[in-house]
């Protein structure tokens, strides 16, 4: 017999003595009722242990979102830096996006800012209001998937004490985001679309369905269609996902937005190290703008955090970074097809997509580009 700990019990009976009464309340019964009742005095008992129940329902959900809220709170607000043509076009399909239910998927290589995109996304969102709930897909094993996500009840397993709400109950009327979603196993990626075809999920042991209400947003590094083409993603899930796909450009894509996010991690670090008069000389941002940044925008904030912290001066120059020669592949172990590649994205990246002057810079017609574009899926 299923059992919620959440039910108000109302004990029903003809033996009335105070010690029996005393007993059933402290058992966790709500009321005690004599026999023989009058029906109005017993449903107004009963309809008051249903808003008893009602409302420690509400607290349970209450101090979940609590929760989840103070972990919200704990991490750097999201600020959108980039006027890069590349990048505003990202900020255009985002506003298109944001106000409807479509699901999204954000790609792109590690450090380029898929959760504050996915962020942005909700802030722009009838969801706002509420708080959006995030879970790194990557770091849950096989066996806390469907509790962290379908939530439990007491007694479904050794440690579960009491029943917990999963994430898709936390993020009712919110935003779910599902950072790393390639990193899922094929049967757990089967229990996902389940509940993302059917809008419920079922609690860890339990077998009562409970309605979701979640506006879905998915990031991944990977190529998910590679994936499906290897059997190791599975396309329907891909399309249940994908309805919407933003793909955010690597910083050396988007040259121009360099020094803006080198400024904006200054003033962030300078302020916090106690070192406000900092400033970067030109030779440094010049070097930056030049450097491929393999980690991204992650990696852009950590150099410039660690140089200010390790700062003698109030200019940073060169020597308080560190640029390597060869950030890719190195030139002796390319094939002359792998090193056309990356002079063809790095002055891609260089013009901010302007496709005359890359033709230009590298002496090819524009018609040629398209089909080398083309050729190795720029």
């Amino acid at each position: 017999m299923e059992h919620d700990a959440n039910h108000s019990v109302i004990m029903v009976t003809a033996y009335g003595d105070v010690e029996l009464a005393v007993r059933a309340v402290k058992e966790g019964a709500v009321d005690f009722v004599l026999k023989p009742w009058q029906n109005s005095k017993l449903v107004a008992t009963i309809n008051t242990a249903i808003q008893l129940q009602n409302s420690r329902k509400e607290v349970k959900s209450l101090k979940e979102k609590e929760q989840n809220l103070k972990a919200a709170m704990k991490k750097e607000p999201a600020v959108i830096i980039g006027e890069s043509p590349r990048f505003m076009r990202v900020l255009e399909i985002v506003a298109k996006v944001a106000k409807t239910d479509a699901n999204v998927l954000i790609t792109g290589e590690n450090g380029t800012g898929k959760e504050v995109i996915a962020r942005e996304l909700h802030r722009q969102s009838s969801r706002a209001n509420e708080v959006m709930v995030s879970v790194d897909m990557g770091s849950l094993s096989e066996t806390l998937f469907e509790s962290e996500l379908f939530g439990h009840v007491k007694g479904a397993f050794t440690d579960a004490k009491e029943d917990r709400a999963g994430k898709f109950e936390i993020a009712k009327g919110s935003t779910l985001f599902l950072d790393e979603i390639a990193n899922l196993s094929l049967p757990l990626q089967a229990k996902l679309l389940a509940a993302l075809q059917n809008r419920e999920i079922v609690k860890v042991g339990s077998n009562k369905k409970v309605p979701i209400d979640i506006r879905l947003v998915c990031a991944t590094n990977s190529d998910l269609n590679s994936l499906v083409r290897k059997g190791e993603f599975r396309e329907d899930l891909l399309y249940r996902i994908n309805t919407i796909q933003i793909e955010i450009p690597p910083l050396r894509e988007r040259v121009a937005d360099i020094p803006l996010l080198a400024d904006f991690f200054l003033g962030i670090y300078s302020t916090k190290y106690n070192n406000p008069k900092l400033k970067f000389d030109d030779e440094v941002m010049g070097k930056m703008k030049q450097y491929a940044w393999p980690g991204n925008v992650r990696e852009l904030q950590h150099a410039v955090e660690k140089a200010v912290i390790l700062s003698e001066g109030d200019i940073l120059t060169r020597h308080n970074f560190i640029f390597p020669e060869n950030t890719r592949v190195e030139a002796s172990a390319c094939t002359l097809e792998e090193m056309e590649r990356q002079m063809i994205e790095a002055s891609i990246g260089q013009h901010e997509g302007n496709l005359s002057a890359v033709a230009t810079q590298l002496g090819i017609t524009r018609q040629t580009l398209y089909n080398k574009i083309k050729k190795y899926e720029l």
